[in-house]
């Protein structure tokens, strides 16, 4: 067994705890007080310096901050679960996320390296024999919010390669940057990371995903393209109420406008240069059945194949929400809570990766690239980090999934953890360093 095969079975156990402490405290975006907490002291330990808070981020970059009121209630959970009080001060207001740096002192490369570790609004299956977290006693503690996109297994997946770096540091060269971020879902928390200036002279990035498709573990694909430019939307309708019986037409119907905005959105024609979507996937209004609603809440989003596609959906939805406003006589507010544009990777990865690779007794399989066909904010990162002469790409690391992501009974394959540390530390010997095996 070579020496890095050695310390990565040594460290797998390790990735598993990680994994199922981070996914049983589940935090929405901008709410990842004791994810950030937990990473925080561990990277600490790692020999890590430690940006947190607005020391980590733009705060005015940030889209879809969460209410004051959820704000201070997920900060008294945090508290309850144990985090620090001068932790929680840095990050108040939903301030989370960590960048943690490691220099070795020695002339040679910027890499830096991105993990988003947020969760979704989801309440996760309790189905002992169909669900391996529940099985297994790691099920979420927070109902309604769960770990349904594998993010819990990329927080483990960076301190997986913090731990590599520390142990190893003295056999790399240059300067070495992970990015915790928050706020994945959506898009909302990438560009605040970015406008700090992290990349602003990154050498090689690298991010990467749990799943996305059904596949082979012991697969690492080596870039992924197709990206979908994305934007997130609120919309509060605001009427009149009024007795349903005693006096309608004094009403003015909040419920009616978001449900015309509803259907009319899905007619918005596609584009003959690209793939675009939309969809409606929240609908709130009214309080009963003898009560015309005066007011309703929409949650939409839009996506393109490219930046410019998407804008197309965009304009074309906001168009729509605004003449169903005026159709129903009642107020129409659009705000806008997320964002992501296109991008490309660069092809350089997949001969870096396949020659890398060779030696590992985990990864069995390298492909080129992948279609994503979704949205991801890391293409902020990507573009930042092209714009200014770096490497980028986005990984994709494979593992079967009984169901797709976002689903409440969503789970992988845990030895896919050590796999895509293993891809990481090959990455960075071929570009930082090596160790004698």
């Amino acid at each position: 067994m070579s020496r890095l095969d050695a310390f990565l079975e040594e460290l797998s156990p390790r990735l598993v705890e990680f994994r199922r402490a981070f996914h049983q405290k589940p935090e929405l975006g901008f709410t990842e007080y004791v994810t950030t907490y937990l990473i925080g002291k561990e990277l600490q330990d790692l020999g890590f310096t430690i940006h947190l808070g607005k020391n980590a981020l733009v705060s005015e970059e940030r889209m879809g901050v969460p209410s004051e009121d959820l704000l201070l209630q997920q900060e008294e959970w945090a508290k309850c679960e144990g985090v620090e009080e001068d932790w929680l001060v840095r990050m108040q207001g939903g301030h989370t996320g960590l960048v943690a740096t490691l220099d070795t002192g020695r002339p040679g490369p910027k890499m830096a390296f991105r993990f988003d570790i947020d969760a979704l609004p989801i309440k996760e299956s309790d189905e002992s024999e169909e669900h391996f977290p529940t099985a297994k006693g790691f099920r979420s503690r927070k109902e309604g919010v769960m770990h349904a996109c594998g993010h819990d297994g990329h927080a483990a997946i960076g301190l997986g390669v913090a731990a590599f770096l520390s142990a190893y540091q003295n056999e790399l060269n240059g300067s070495f940057t992970l990015l915790f971020q928050p706020a994945e879902e959506g898009g909302r928390g990438s560009k605040a990371m970015v406008k700090k200036g992290w990349l602003s002279d990154v050498d090689y990035f690298a991010s990467g995903h749990i799943g996305i498709r059904d596949s082979r573990l012991g697969t690492v694909t080596a870039s992924t393209h197709s990206f979908l430019a994305s934007s997130k939307l609120n919309v509060k309708y605001s009427g009149k109420a009024a007795h349903a019986g005693l006096e309608p037409e004094k009403g003015r119907n909040a419920l009616l406008a978001a449900a015309s905005a509803s259907l009319h959105l899905y007619g918005i024609p596609r584009h003959s240069e690209g793939a675009t979507r939309v969809n409606v996937g929240r609908l709130e209004a009214g309080t009963g059945r003898n009560i015309i609603a005066d007011e309703a809440h929409l949650e939409i989003e839009t996506r393109g194949e490219t930046t410019a596609l998407n804008q197309y959906m965009l304009n074309e939805a906001e168009r729509i929400i605004m003449a169903s406003a005026g159709l129903h006589d009642v107020g129409a507010v659009i705000d806008k809570v997320g964002n992501t544009v296109e991008a490309a990777c660069d092809h350089e990865w997949f001969e870096w990766m396949s020659e890398i690779c060779k030696e590992s007794s985990r990864i069995t399989e390298v492909q080129e690239s992948m279609p994503l066909k979704a949205s991801e904010d890391v293409t902020y990162m990507i573009n930042e980090v092209q714009r200014n002469g770096g490497k980028a790409t986005f990984m994709i690391f494979g593992t079967p999934l009984k169901v797709g992501h976002h689903h409440k009974r969503f789970d992988f394959e845990e030895d896919v953890l050590t796999i895509a540390v293993d891809a990481f530390a090959r990455l960075i010997l071929k570009v930082g360093g090596s160790i004698d095996e």
